[in-house]
């Protein structure tokens, strides 16, 4: 169980599935699909994540472009950006980043999260 449990936003390019191992980690995860913004417009979206102070974790990469969404304007954004990304490699992923959540500040930064590596940019 984190020392801070984070509210995440599971994009609904993700399997529902990213929502649970966030949970089972201790920390509060709600999906785009489950609060009813399936097929909603980015800026939408983005304005929602604001509002309810939920990181975004997204397959998106147009979420990963800092003059469009400044990072320090946002709770956090976590984009994916894998070759692979069906449900295990995803799953994956999400596993692997658990204990950086822990050490590294999500909060008003944008992490891009690869294969062997995950980089983050914003405020420290």
């Amino acid at each position: 169980m984190p020392d801070h449990p984070l509210a995440f936003k599971v994009d609904e390019n993700l399997p529902e599935d990213v929502a649970a191992v966030l949970r089972e980690a201790g920390h509060e995860a709600a999906t785009v699909t489950s609060q009813g913004l399936a097929g909603a417009e980015d800026a939408q979206l983005s304005e929602t994540l604001r509002r309810e102070g939920r990181i975004l974790v997204t397959l998106d990469v147009e979420f990963g472009d800092i003059r469009t969404y400044p990072p320090e304007e946002y709770p956090g954004i976590v984009v994916l950006r894998m070759t692979k990304q069906d449900k295990r490699h995803v799953l994956a992923a999400i596993r692997r980043i658990l204990p950086v959540l822990r050490t590294d500040p999500v909060a008003r930064r944008l992490w891009i999260v690869e294969e062997h590596a995950v980089r983050i940019r914003g405020e420290a």
